[in-house]
């Protein structure tokens, strides 16, 4: 008979438990933005409960962020600061279900160097698709013809031609993420992509199909402008009534920035001298406007209530980015989004 060797352990291997995680950011927005499908993925590769950290209310649960070693974050979340992160000695990543991370982070943050990665990109597929919508309408010059019908004309006005999109040129201040998915869902008409960004080298453009500009020659030889600018003290008040003053007959002005970056006060009056023109503005400054806004007098001006970011469905897109990169981060891979401190500077 064969016995076992007395050196040999029968005993079962320890269970190794799954990482700790907590949410922390605004409550009513968690299942807005972590949909059922995202958060049981979650809860299959993390131990996450439904406790949700607060500005308000992190310092009540000390014990529960000692142990944390992810955190998933979103809007109005408590700011990573040197009080908060000498709460959490095993905090291994951030993962941000929305777009910039710039008040929520510090320098005590950026200091441990310590991962955190923003759904920034997932935030710009509606706004970009809201973007190359408004482009089309525009140059079908739906608005003023809408207006036309409504009052019984515009059948066979053959006195001011609809541009149409083939052949157009788009115009777009800055390149960031947004204007890079507007760029790429345009490769699907026959239109032009000229592109202001002092960050982007000739080399980058040329691979991505656009053509760089000034400022000016974008204003000057676009069918529709869209700005895309970061709100940073140097782009204050960027698009003033002088370069809206440049723009070609029956041109477009989109702003899906801030409403910061356009100088209201001349672009309205640019506006006013120009009837041709027709400004599409989903943000304004201050937002909302004030009821006696001139904005919502000018006939060439359509105002949006901020409508081109992510809604019901669209923030689910957000959670499901993040738990994308927890995935990633458990199996060793590169964070697709990771935010770094040098990228803070010429973001939203």
């Amino acid at each position: 008979m064969i016995s076992l060797s007395p050196s040999v352990s029968t005993s079962p291997l320890p269970v190794r438990q799954p990482p700790r995680a907590v949410f922390a950011m605004d409550p009513d927005a968690l299942n807005l933005v972590y949909g059922p499908h995202d958060r049981q993925a979650m809860a299959g590769l993390v131990d996450i409960g439904d406790l949700v950290l607060t500005p308000g209310n992190w310092r009540n649960h000390l014990d529960t962020l000692r142990e944390t070693e992810f955190i998933f974050s979103g809007w109005k979340a408590p700011c990573f600061d040197a009080d908060f992160l000498a709460s959490t000695p095993n905090l291994r990543a951030i993962f941000y279900a929305a777009g910039s991370v710039r008040y929520c982070t510090s320098e005590a943050f950026w200091s441990r160097n310590i991962p955190i990665t923003s759904a920034y990109a997932a935030n710009a597929v509606p706004v970009a698709e809201y973007t190359v919508s408004v482009c089309i309408l525009a140059l079908k010059q739906f608005w003023r013809r809408s207006a036309l019908a409504r009052r019984g004309e515009g059948w066979g006005d053959h006195t001011r031609p609809i541009p149409g999109a083939f052949r157009a040129t788009i115009g777009l201040v800055s390149f960031g993420m947004i204007a890079r998915k507007v760029a790429e869902l345009l490769r699907a008409y026959d239109v032009d992509v000229l592109v202001y960004c002092p960050y982007l080298k000739p080399s980058e453009a040329a691979r991505l199909g656009v053509r760089l500009a000034s400022i000016a020659e974008v204003f000057q030889n676009a069918d529709v402008v869209s700005v895309h600018t970061p709100v940073l003290p140097e782009t204050l008040g960027l698009v003033g009534g002088e370069l809206v003053s440049l723009m070609k007959p029956d041109a477009t002005l989109i702003n899906t920035a801030r409403g910061r970056i356009l100088d209201q006060p001349t672009v309205i009056a640019a506006l006013r001298a120009r009837p041709d023109l027709t400004a599409v503005l989903d943000v304004t400054d201050p937002e909302p406007p004030s009821a006696d806004d001139p904005l919502f007098t000018l006939p060439n001006v359509i105002v949006t209530p901020h409508i081109a970011g992510s809604h019901g469905r669209e923030c689910q897109r957000m959670g499901s980015y993040m738990v994308d990169e927890l995935r990633r981060f458990l199996a060793g891979q590169p964070l697709r989004w990771r935010v770094t401190h040098e990228m803070i500077n010429r973001m939203a």
